[in-house]
């Protein structure tokens, strides 16, 4: 159940404007958007530069609405690129987060700028921090809600409760979401 019958709208945005909502009518196949099937379509539009983004979903009517979509892939004729935007999420009211429309950044090599120092930073730290994932350590991550350690034991267990006095081998990751 991961193709749609739903009618499907992209957006395709980039650095001189976008194509507004166009539904993705004819594919070269002869049923579109079935489960593990690759569809092809034809967008006319002006080129709009550098892609940066598209907006996909679609309207949820039809029996078995619910799309798994794994990701869009744009051929530029007339630069000769490939844009792919990756989801790889359920678009469906039922599934996931409930979304039916997806807003997908570009994620190719050759158009995201700056990918050479980011894949280098990222293989710099991984260099600095695999050690903390050798067998045989305990990762201890401090839960600030319960005030205590989450233990990933070297045997598989793990220990949610934490002993809140243990502070030894602490690594605290952090993040923050954009």
């Amino acid at each position: 159940n991961a193709g749609t019958e739903a009618d499907v709208y992209i957006s395709v945005h980039g650095e001189r404007g976008d194509t507004g909502s166009r539904q993705l009518l004819r594919s070269q196949k002869p049923k579109k958007f079935l489960k593990g099937q690759t569809d092809i379509f034809a967008v006319e539009a002006v080129h709009l530069g550098h892609l940066y983004k598209i907006v996909i979903g679609h309207n949820g009517l039809g029996s078995g609405n619910g799309w798994f979509l794994d990701k869009v892939v744009i051929k530029d004729p007339i630069t000769d690129l490939d844009y792919t935007f990756l989801c790889h999420r359920w678009l469906d009211q039922g599934q996931d987060d409930g979304n039916i429309a997806r807003e997908l950044t570009v994620t190719d090599a050759s158009t995201f700028p700056g990918r050479q120092e980011l894949e280098l930073k990222r293989e710099e730290t991984w260099a600095a921090e695999k050690w903390k994932f050798q067998k045989g350590n305990t990762l201890q991550f401090y839960n600030r809600l319960t005030h205590g350690f989450i233990c990933l034991n070297p045997d598989n267990r793990v220990d949610a409760l934490g002993d809140k006095k243990n502070k030894y081998g602490k690594v605290s990751f952090m993040w923050k979401n954009a």
